[in-house]
């Protein structure tokens, strides 16, 4: 679908609100062997009844809250032992504390200090991972750049693997067309008071706006953008499920 399309139905405004719901890939060979997953769309295939039945040993790679769920699904897919592995020290992991020890209380074992170097395969299918030791993860103006000791490395024998590294912005054929800018990791540049984006008629919010954070962020977002631009008219809003809100003014 195109906002062409959709205005060609009727609809005046627009208030997009995608999220960040694809994948973030390693850039390291083996990464389309099977048994490997991104994150996200394992949690997907599992919310929609369609995951995989994991058995054997998972690694989950990853430090953040995504990371996380990532985890604790497995554990419920029946994996035998689920690992997360990530950059991070404990101190520094960007989950929230709480969702670390529900983790650790579903015996997933959090791995800190770890980067994949290597990813083995086996006639097509994951056998294993080579880690290397992350010495440093931020620089000193705490921008991401890591640090490697390629001299200690661990390979660790894997089943499945599951990352969980980032997240991307899926925008299709959406903005076809459109004047709407995109910046740094394909977000909508908007007015940072209105979430009004180049084109007029487009509003953004949440994930595809600010990049990925929380749901709550998003929902106050939409509000904003409804309250600021669209006070006084009739508004109507209508999901279509990891697509689109649209607002719809008479």
């Amino acid at each position: 679908v195109t906002l062409d399309e959709l205005r060609a139905q009727g609809f005046e405004a627009f208030y997009v609100a995608i999220g960040a719901q694809g994948g973030r890939s390693l850039g390291l060979a083996g990464e389309d062997a099977e048994g490997v997953f991104a994150g996200v769309d394992f949690l997907r295939a599992v919310s929609q009844g369609k995951g995989p039945a994991l058995s054997g040993r998972v690694l989950v790679i990853g430090g953040g809250n995504v990371a996380i769920d990532v985890a604790r699904t497995a554990v419920r897919q029946q994996a035998q032992t689920v690992e997360l592995y990530c950059l991070e020290s404990r101190e520094e992991m960007p989950a929230l504390e709480e969702e670390i020890a529900e983790a650790e209380g579903e015996k997933v074992a959090i791995r800190n200090g770890w980067g994949p170097k290597e990813l083995l395969t086996e006639n097509g299918r994951i056998r294993g991972v080579v880690f290397r030791r992350c010495t440093a993860v931020y620089d000193a103006q705490h921008r991401f750049s890591p640090v490697y000791d390629d001299n200690d490395t661990v390979t660790v024998d894997a089943d499945w693997v599951l990352l969980s590294i980032g997240q991307s912005i899926r925008w299709g054929k959406l903005l076809e067309g459109s004047a709407v800018e995109l910046g740094r990791g394909d977000t909508a540049k908007a007015d940072p008071l209105t979430f009004q984006t180049a084109q007029k008629d487009v509003f953004v919010g949440g994930d595809c706006y600010s990049g990925p954070r929380f749901a709550i962020d998003a929902i106050a977002a939409g509000k904003a953008a409804v309250a600021d631009k669209i006070t006084g008219t009739i508004v109507k809003e209508i999901y279509v499920p990891g697509r689109i809100i649209n607002i719809v003014c008479k």
